[in-house]
Formats: structure tokens, sequence, C-alpha cells
């Protein structure tokens, strides 16, 4: 930063002539004159050895376009200047820049804004300045975070004005929000004029004002909108920079109408240079002209003093001395547009211009396609004699509470980033931002009068002819305008006639919005395709669909046969072949080694089938001596304990509980049977039941719940129906009523459920709200909301609105509220006080898919043990698979391996205990002398040895009988040696026998 000192003027060192074109008349032309006459003494004080200065000297352009082309032409023309700093304004500056890129001289201007200026292209032209197109963003941001749908612009009617406009149109565009509405005030507008166009505002929705212009312009339309009421709770004033920079210059009274606006206007970082300049200005200013418009130094003031310091450092860069222009063949003919020449150092001076850069009061001055590049903004807030920052905005950031320069890469535009503000009227909660005007009519919504099901609307009749209306579909409607960002008054109108009945049917409810007679429709009304043509829909927000409701029965069985109806046929036939599997395989592991599980064939069958079944009731007594049978019998016994507990379960529930069945599951059942249906009066269910295949005359209307209740009890047979078919939501109220004795059955029929609907602009309508389709369905039923509304000045809604969003997500914010549950349990609680019939019907019986893992697991253990034991075996034997006899077939392999099987496994611990107890037993075998008979073998005395085969001695004489000619002795032994001691018939003994 540039000190201030004093110094020479050297003009012999080669001044550069440099021209102020400026009003003079206006505070911030002299603002900027003598901030860049302070700049020019400050720099060259510091910069003594630079070899050029810069001289200065003003016009005054008095206020005028003419007047500044004036003045920039006699420059060009006489002076011959090098570089002319301004205009004031922009429409001053464009026919400047076509001047200064003719000539090739730099029109540097601190204050002309418009984004206008910069489609001119003129290389020769710098904004010293920002552009106004960079502060849209900021604003659009602002509208964003506080959920406003709609902004109307009021600008001047000039190039400052309009050259904003594009770009803040396609700001608030990205950020959903529209203009309804484009306010012009002319520059020179009378009170009149203003007070005129501030009433039209006052007729439309829009409460959301933004305004451009120039602050002179500002203060009058903000004392007036202060004197109609426009500074009221309702309205939100947003203000430009061109308005916020001049603040501190407006008066107090001004500045009080003003109470509640925000506005934008770029951040400043505080510098100990800013501060001795503001001081050092207002203090000379005082001193020099004591009677100044202003002595408050603002943005303005600050670029003059940069704009001057960068063409000093430019023209010392570019070494422009005694420059001269080149003069063009001219005829006599010329005008004084033509007559002036082209600066020779024009080229170098605007390339110098460009790249130069420095720190100035401001910030940073560096210039990318000729203009200042956007800072960061502040957020402020108009409360009291000045602004209050509340928030800042940045490119990088969005809406922060507080600067912070390191990028976090993530943008917000969440208004809890934002400060306290002070609305007008003094309030601190953000306005609405839309609401029916004053003089404007309240929404006439029609609702039906229906007794049928009168929780979803009902309409009571006062003495004095007045209704009341109220349901659940009324409570909905009312909670979601309340949640939208804006105020929608309305009031409720029966479609009845005089003697309160109903007018006509839906669809001549629904044709009178079509019509206009009414503005709204909320109520019970069915989308379907062909009113899907001309309105849309928003989201859903009850159950959607159709359904058929049919009576149950008692099904408890009574039957012989009940306890083969709880596990179904897989099911018995897997346990069944899983028991015999479990039998046999328990007979396989134990044949060889259990005399349990030995014996005649009929008797081992006997026993695979009698193990098996008697383990379902754990009644077995055999003994399982191998341990792959008790590893299998483990696994076993927790699949039959599990299938049996679910079997008693199952057959306890069939035969204690109700069990409660639909007398009809298909819809096509009752077609083919020629069967009586029931619709609802009225319904579009009518026409889906003959587009289904129904008689028109198998099909019977009601009214009521009542009167659907004495169709069901009448039966098919005698006048009544079989079945009802309806929407879903009136099927749960009669249910919520009989559901004891009526179900809910057969494949649903998707529709999009209740929402809100508006159709589309008509002739005779004024405005409308249109709400976005949920999705048409062609036999769609919603609780519908048509909403239409008026305004003053015949502006009409288009479909696509961006109100539809805001009604989608107000039916969002309430159904996912606790508001919701409230609304359901005031007109739908009765729903819960009986259990759903669903419940009560029995379920079917128990299958395998739920006991598949247990059979699984079972299958897998038996399996294990079966090859386990079966490689055991074959290895035992594996001499007789391997036989090297050539007469050995396969066959007769395998029947050997099979004797082997069918034999006892000696090598058993069980067998050695027993061949040991029989060992012990056969020292006490006897001999018994008995007579010989055709019951056994006849021995002749001849063949017996001379001694016994126990002694070694002669024989005992106890055993001899002289009586006896043929004596045989019988050994008496266990049926273990039987074998040992049988010979054929006919053949003696050769041991163990002896003849006395």
């Amino acid at each position: 930063m540039f000190s201030p000192s004093t110094g020479p003027w050297l003009r012999s060192n080669g001044p550069c002539k440099s021209r102020v074109v400026l009003d003079m008349d206006h505070y911030v032309g002299q603002m900027g004159l003598n901030c860049i006459s302070i700049a020019l003494s400050d720099f060259y004080a510091t910069h003594a050895y630079y070899k050029t200065r810069l001289l200065l000297t003003n016009r005054d352009s008095k206020k005028d376009v003419v007047g500044a082309a004036a003045a920039a032409l006699d420059l060009l023309k006489n002076v011959e200047v090098q570089a002319i700093i301004g205009p004031f304004s922009s429409v001053q500056a464009k026919f400047m820049i076509n001047l200064g890129d003719k000539a090739h001289v730099p029109i540097i201007t601190f204050s002309a804004t418009s984004p206008s200026l910069s489609s001119i292209r003129s290389p020769y032209f710098i904004r010293a300045a920002l552009n106004d197109s960079s502060q849209v963003q900021a604003i659009s941001a602002i509208i964003q975070a506080f959920g406003w749908r709609e902004v109307v612009l009021i600008y001047m009617d000039n190039e400052f004005g309009e050259g904003i406009i594009p770009f803040l149109t396609d700001a608030l565009e990205k950020v959903n929000a529209r203009v309804p509405y484009r306010s012009v005030i002319p520059s020179s507008a009378t009170d009149d004029q203003i007070v005129a166009e501030l009433y039209k505002l006052m007729t439309m929705q829009t409460r959301v004002l933004n305004a451009h212009m120039m602050a002179t312009l500002a203060s009058r339309l903000f004392t007036i909108a202060k004197q109609l009421g426009m500074m009221s709770q309702e309205y939100a004033w947003i203000i430009t920079d061109g308005i916020t920079y001049e603040l501190n210059s407006m008066d107090r009274s001004v500045i009080e109408s003003m109470l509640g606006v925000i506005g934008v206007q770029p951040y400043i970082p505080n510098s100990q240079e800013l501060e001795n300049f503001t001081i050092r200005y207002q203090k000379k200013l005082q001193q020099n002209n004591p009677t100044a418009l202003s002595l408050n130094l603002n943005i303005f003031g600050l670029w003059a003093y940069d704009s001057a310091i960068a063409l000093a450092i430019a023209v010392e860069k570019a070494r422009v001395i005694n420059a001269a222009f080149l003069k063009a063949n001219i005829s006599r003919n010329s005008t004084d547009l033509e007559a002036f020449g082209v600066s020779s150092t024009g080229p170098e001076l605007i390339r110098a211009l460009s790249t130069t850069t420095f720190r100035g009061l401001f910030g940073k001055f560096k210039l990318v396609d000729g203009q200042l590049q956007s800072p960061p903004y502040q957020i402020v807030n108009v409360v009291g004699p000045g602004a209050r920052v509340v928030g800042y905005w940045t490119k990088e950031n969005g809406i922060v509470r507080e600067l912070n320069f390191a990028n976090t890469n993530t943008y917000s535009t969440s208004k809890s980033n934002i400060g306290s503000i002070i609305w007008p009227g003094d309030k601190t909660s953000p306005p609405k931002g839309w609401m029916i005007p004053t003089n404007g009519k309240k929404l006439r919504i029609g609702v039906p009068v229906n007794d049928a099901f009168s929780k979803f609307v009902r309409v009571a009749w006062n003495s004095d002819n007045s209704a009341e209306v109220e349901g659940y579909c009324i409570d909905v409607f009312d909670a979601v305008i309340e949640a939208l960002p804006y105020g929608v008054p309305y009031e409720y109108i029966p479609f009845a006639t005089s003697d309160h009945k109903s007018t006509g049917s839906y669809n001549d409810l629904v044709n009178q919005v079509y019509i206009g007679n009414f503005d709204a429709v909320v109520g019970d009304v069915t989308i379907i395709a062909n009113r899907s043509q001309y309105v849309d829909f928003t989201l859903p927000f009850t159950e959607s669909g159709v359904s058929m409701v049919v009576p149950i029965k008692d099904d408890k069985s009574k039957n012989a046969w009940v306890f083969l109806k709880q596990l179904s046929w897989e099911l018995w036939l897997t346990s069944f072949c899983s028991f015999i599997f479990i039998g046999f395989l328990i007979w396989i592991l134990e044949h060889r080694i259990n005399e349990d599980f030995r014996g005649p064939p009929w008797h081992q069958a006997g026993m695979i089938f009698w193990f098996a079944f008697s383990t379902m009731v754990f009644a077995h007594k055999e003994r399982v001596i191998s341990n792959l049978a008790r590893f299998v019998l483990i696994i076993w016994f927790l699949v039959v304990l599990i299938l049996t507990q679910s079997y008693t379960a199952s057959l306890t529930s069939m035969l204690t509980v109700q069990q409660l069945h639909p007398t009809i599951t298909d819809v096509n059942e009752l077609i083919k049977n020629n069967e009586y249906v029931g619709y609802q009066n009225g319904s579009f269910v009518f026409g889906l039941l003959k587009n289904m295949g129904f008689q028109e005359s198998r099909l019977l209307a009601f009214n009521s719940p009542d009167e659907l209740y004495e169709l069901f009890s009448k039966g098919s047979r005698n006048g009544g129906i079989a079945a009802v078919i309806d929407e879903i939501p009136y099927m749960k109220l009669f249910l919520a009523k009989y559901c004891s004795k009526y179900t809910m059955v057969g494949p649903t029929y998707k529709t999009d459920g209740f929402g809100f609907v508006c159709d589309p602009p008509l002739p005779s309508f004024s405005a409308f709200i249109s709400i976005k389709s949920c999705n048409t369905f062609s036999h769609a039923f919603c609780c519908c909301i048509y909403i239409c509304m008026y305004i003053y000045n015949s502006q009409v809604f288009p479909i696509g609105s961006p109100l539809v969003p805001d009604i989608s997500r107000a039916i969002l914010e309430v159904t996912e509220s606790k508001k919701m549950l409230t609304i359901e349990k005031t007109w739908l609680g009765d729903e819960t006080k009986c259990p759903d019939s669903s419940t009560l019907i029995s379920s079917s019986s128990i299958g395998l898919e739920s006991f598949w893992g247990l059979f699984l697991m079972v299958g897998i253990a038996a399996v294990s043990a079966f090859i386990i034991y079966a490689t055991k075996f074959l290895h035992e034997n594996r001499h007789v698979m391997y036989c090297s006899d050539p007469h050995s077939t396969i066959w007769s392999k395998t029947l050997e391996l099979l004797q082997r099987f069918n034999n006892r496994d000696l090598s058993s611990h069980t067998f050695k205990k027993t061949e040991q107890r029989e060992g012990d037993n056969r020292s006490d075998c006897i001999l018994r002398v008995i007579e010989s008979s055709n019951e056994h073998f006849q021995l002749s005395p001849s063949s017996f040895p001379l001694t016994s085969p126990r002694t070694n001695g002669p024989p005992s004489p106890a055993f001899s009988s002289p009586k006896s000619q043929n004596v045989v002795f019988q050994v008496e032994q266990d049926s273990s040696l039987e074998n040992k001691f049988k010979m054929p018939q006919g053949e003696a003994p050769q041991e163990t026998i002896q003849e006395i």
C-alpha cells in the first residue's frame, strides 16, 4: 500500500494526458475525483523515480448520455488523451466504449457495473469494478435457503437496471425459483407512477421482491412502500449491491423505511491502509469542501483509488511519454466522430493494464477479461442506521456463517448458516413469500356430499343452512396447506342441493373444477385415466389398491382324519422313509455284534420296523452297542423330538383354535360360478368389474357399509352378494366393524392412493397451482384436492409450476411426521380395535420346507456312518475280495461276504464275554444215561473207546450196567456247542462217549 507523502510534480519527465469524465453534481462523482487525486498524490510520493506522470483533468458529464459522449469526443479529438477514467454510469459508458475502441484509448470505469457492457467486447474497455452479474449466485442462494419459489424483480428501465435481469433469472431457475412478474420503473418515474406499480404488486400472491436500481430511486421506492404497508411481515425485500453500497449515504428516514431488508455486497478485507485512507479522506474532504454531499466513503471510492493506481503503474510499464495520435485521412465532409486520430501507444497501454497486479484498498487488484473478479459476498440485514452482516456467500462453500478461506469442497445453502435476521414488521421468522392478496378471493374448495364412508369427508349442516366439513381428507389437506412456505386462504363449499343432497356424481364434481365453478375439490375423488388428461397429481399419502372382501367360515375340523392334515403329504412321506432308513441302518450297524438284532429273518425284519418307529415316542428297549449307531441315533432323536413337538402343537391348534377360511379366494371363481358381486355406488370399480368379465346383471351397488352388510347377510342365493370389490381404504373401514365375519383376499390391483390434484389452465381461470402426477394409473384411487387459484392481474401458472414440489414436499413432511399418525388415529382409529382378519385364518399344513435342514443333517450323519462301517467291514474281509481261486466269481465272493456279514463278529467285545461265560459253564457239564430211542443217536458198544475222555484210567464203575445192551451217553450242554456234537444220522461219534 502506498503511504501518503509529498513530492515534486515532474512534468518534465513526460506527462501522460489522462482525463476523468464524471458527474460532478453526484456525490459519487465527487468522491471518485477526490479518491483519484489522492491516489496519484500518494503513489507518486512513494514512486518519485517514475519517469512518467499522469496529467489529471476532469470533464463533467452532467448526468446525461449526450454530455458524457460530448466530453469524451472533445478529449479524444482536441486534447488527444491517452486514457479516460469514467464515465459514472453504465448508460453513459456504452457510447464512450465505442469511441475508445475506435481511438485505441483505454476507457477505465470504476462505477459502470452493468453486465451488458461486457457484451460489447471492446479490448479497450477496462472495468475496475465488479460486474453486477457476480452477485446473482449469492442472491439465488438466499432464495434457495428460505425455500421461496417465486421472486418479483423490480428494476430501472435503463442499461444499469436491465443488464442484470437475464443473469438473475437464470440463477433463480437453477434453484427452482421463477420470476412471475417483472416490475419496470422508469428512472425518472414520479411518485404516482411508483405508487401505481406498487399497488399492482400488492394484488399478486408473490411476496418476495428483489430491487435493483440506483440508490436515489430506491430511496423513493422504499419510502412509498412503507406508506402503502408493503414493509410488513408478509413481505421479503432483497436489494442488490448497487443499493447496499450507498446505505450509509441515505437519509435516516429512508433507512427507517427499509428496516428488515436483506441485501448483498462484496466483502472488503479490513486493513490498516484502508482505515488510514478512510480517516484521511474524511478529514481532507471536510477541510476542502465543508458543503460536500456526503463524507462517507463507499466501495466506488475504493475502486476509483485503485483504478488510478493501476493506470499510473501501466503508464510507467508502457513508457507512454509524449505520445501522439496518428491522424487518419479525413475528407472535408467528415463529422466530428471521424475527425480524431488513433493513439499510437494504446495497444501497449491496454496490454500493461491487463497484466497489472497489486494490493489495493479493495483487495487484490487483478483483471481477468478486462474486469475484476468476484470476491466473497456479505449478506447484510438493515437494522437501524446501517446494515448488519448476518452471513457470507462464497463460490466454493455457498452460504457460511463465518468466512473460512480454507476450501472444504462442500457447498451449502442452509438458512441455519445465516445469523438472526429482523424481517419487515419487526419479525424474527422469515416470511412465507407467497399469499393470496387481500383484495383477492379465497379458494372455493368443493367437497362431496356422501354419507357412505363419512370418515373421509363428512358434511354437517347447521340450523342456519351453513355447513361444517371434517374428515380424514380434510385434516390431511389442512395439514399440508399449513406446511407450505406460504399462506393459502380457502373455504369449503359442499357440492349439494338446497335439500342437502348430493348435486351429482364425482364426475360432475370434477367437471365443476374444470368449468371453473370451484377453485378446488377435497375429498375421496377417484383418479381415472380420462381425468388424468386434465389434472396432475401429487405424491399419494394413503395405502393404494383395489381388493376383494368375502365372508369367512369356521372350518374347525371334527372328522376322524383331522390328525393327518397337520403335515403335508411330502413331509409324511419323507418322515416315513426316514424312519425305515434309520431302522435299516441301525440293523446293519448292530447285526453282527448285537443279539437283539439277530434271529430268524422275519424276526429281524420286524425288529427293523419296531425299533425305527419306537424311537418316535422313545419306547425302544433294545440296547445299541455300536458307536456309529449311537452317533446316528443322537442326531435322529433331535429330528424326532422337533418333528413330534411341531406336530403336537399344530394338532392342538387345529383342534382347539377357531379355524377361519375365506369362502372364495379367486376372482375368476366368482366369474366362473356366476356369483353376485357388490361395488360402491358411483365408483369407478363398476367399469373395472365389467372389464374383468363380470356380467352387469350380477353387479349390485351399495351406498353405505350397513347396506353392504345386509347384502352379505342375504347370501348370493337370496338376492345378496358373495363378495365385494372396492378400494382398500373403504374395505379397511368396513372390516374394522365386521372383522370377525369377513376378510380381504385375492390379488391387490395397485393404484396411486390418495393424493392432491389440480387441473391445467383454462380460459375461465385466472391462475392455478399445478401439481405433478404420481405415476397416473388407469384405475387410480386418490383423495383428490384440486387446487386452482385466481389472481388479480389474470396471471396464469402453467403446468410445471414451481409450487408443484412445494406441495409434494409438504405431503412428505406431513406423512412422515407424528401429525399424520394423529390424523389417522382420530379418523381411522377404530381399525386397530379389531385384529386383522387374516391373522384369524389358520396357516396351511406344516410342509417339508420347514424341516429339510433337519432331514439333511440326519441324512449326512447316516450316510457317513454307513460309509465308515462298510469300509471297515470290507477291509477286514479283504482276503475274500482278493481271493486267487480261479473258480471264484464275483457272485460267489458276494455271497461269501454276505455269509460273513450274517455270522457273528466273534472278535467283538460282546461275544468275547459270552465265550468266557460259556467256558465256565462247560466244566459243569454232566453225563446223563438215557435209553435209546428214535429221538437219539443209536451207538453200538463196540464203537466206544476203552477209556473215558475225561480220565486216563478205566471207566468208573458208576457207569456200568450189566443189563444194558445198547447204552448211549448224552452230553448235556448249552446251545453253543450243539453243532460241535451234532453228527449225521447213522454215524457214531468218535469221541467223548465210552462203552462200559
